[in-house]
């Protein structure tokens, strides 16, 4: 053990250190929602033309709320014919 490291405190952290709590995303990037569904960017693009998704605008970049990948994916859910 090192002199300036206590026993209780993990390795690479200082003792007063306080770790932030983790907050789940509400929504994600092109990218990350195109990964999350399997598609690639292209594709999901071609959904959001169809209207089958529909992305948050309120920034420069489109962002996908969880809530509407769920809903899509719910929506667009059934038996293969």
């Amino acid at each position: 053990m090192k002199p300036t490291q206590s026993k209780d405190a993990p390795a690479g952290n200082l003792p007063n250190e306080t770790k932030q709590p983790e907050v789940a995303r509400l929504a994600l990037s092109r990218k990350e929602a195109a990964s999350a569904l399997g598609v690639s960017v292209p594709t999901l693009d071609r959904l959001v033309q169809r209207g089958l998704l529909r992305p948050s605008r309120a920034l420069r970049r489109p962002l996908f709320p969880v809530t509407e990948i769920e809903r899509f994916l719910r929506e667009t859910s059934g038996p293969i014919t």
